[in-house]
């Protein structure tokens, strides 16, 4: 991408997120029930592997600051759902055709059965229900602030996340000045969220869109979550949350414990939200390294 931090603006932009995302990758699909399925990959064959499954209505992009920090040990995917990012959209959306997609970029990838699935938020939705599905085609799978929460934790109210889009945006400038996390937060790194903004939005006939399907949510079934699909589990699990995550706590934490058991490798994030790795990636990077490595073990 352009190197938009020679606007003084942008001079605090670090070198290793410049280093990160001009690292090479190579784009590629597979097909799943007649839709296209597209994801990027990294690194060389012969090393272990890690499937990145993004949150909803978000993209493979969000990774691609986080993907090559993992290359010297790695070699690493990530996916687009389909009604996300750059893969088809579906007349309907079901949890049992996310995990055929899973599977299907991992077998295209041939990913052995110890593939490490890394997921945010809705992702670890659908890679729970994936292990769930094919129990003996991948080796761990950590949750990034994801997961059950205590059956005695509020939900919090947050705006609807319906993906009705309001309108089209006339310009790229006018759609990027309207990019925002959802649940609502702040992030001080800015030139993250920036990035992901660019990769968000896509050119249509009239002006710019965001990068999902406006139908996404009105066309899910069966993606409900349930305590039988964590007791059911027989991977090795990792989870990490933000310790001022809205989304999950402590309290949660020990509640999955009772759920998948006491081999659960589970940290807090610490000064981190809901999206712990756009809040604090250098610590984020961290504690994943730490994480597989243990999983793996297990």
């Amino acid at each position: 991408m352009a190197r938009w931090d020679q606007d003084d603006s942008r001079k605090s932009i670090p070198d290793w997120f410049f280093r990160a995302i001009e690292t090479d990758y190579v784009t590629d699909r597979v097909e799943v029930d007649d839709c296209d399925v597209v994801f990027q990959r990294w690194g060389e064959r012969h090393k272990p592997s890690v499937l990145l499954i993004h949150g909803m209505h978000a993209h493979s992009h969000w990774w691609d600051f986080i993907a090559p920090q993992l290359l010297p040990d790695y070699q690493v995917a990530a996916i687009n759902l389909t009604g996300m990012g750059d893969s088809d959209y579906r007349y309907q959306y079901r949890v049992e055709t996310f995990a055929e997609e899973i599977k299907a970029v991992c077998d295209y990838c041939k990913f052995d059965q110890q593939v490490a699935l890394v997921a945010h938020s809705f992702g670890g939705n659908v890679a729970i229900k994936s292990a769930n599905i094919y129990p003996d085609r991948f080796g761990s799978v950590i949750l990034l602030d994801s997961g059950l929460r205590h059956p005695d934790e509020i939900i919090p109210e947050r705006p609807d996340m319906g993906g009705r889009r309001a309108k089209i945006y006339p310009d790229k400038k006018t759609a990027l000045g309207r990019f925002r996390l959802q649940p609502p937060q702040d992030c001080s790194n800015l030139y993250i969220l920036e990035y992901i903004a660019r990769n968000s939005l896509m050119q249509i006939e009239g002006g710019w869109a965001w990068k999902f399907d406006e139908d996404l949510l009105e066309s899910m079934a069966d993606i409900e979550r349930s305590t039988a699909d964590y007791e059911n589990l027989t991977l090795p699990v990792g989870l990490i949350y933000g310790e001022n995550s809205e989304l999950f706590s402590s309290r949660s934490e020990e509640y999955m414990r009772t759920l998948v058991g006491e081999d659960l490798v589970a940290t807090a994030l610490k000064d981190a939200q809901h999206h712990l790795f756009l809040d604090q990636p250098i610590t984020f990077l961290q504690e994943l390294k730490k994480i597989l490595i243990q999983l793996r073990n297990l």
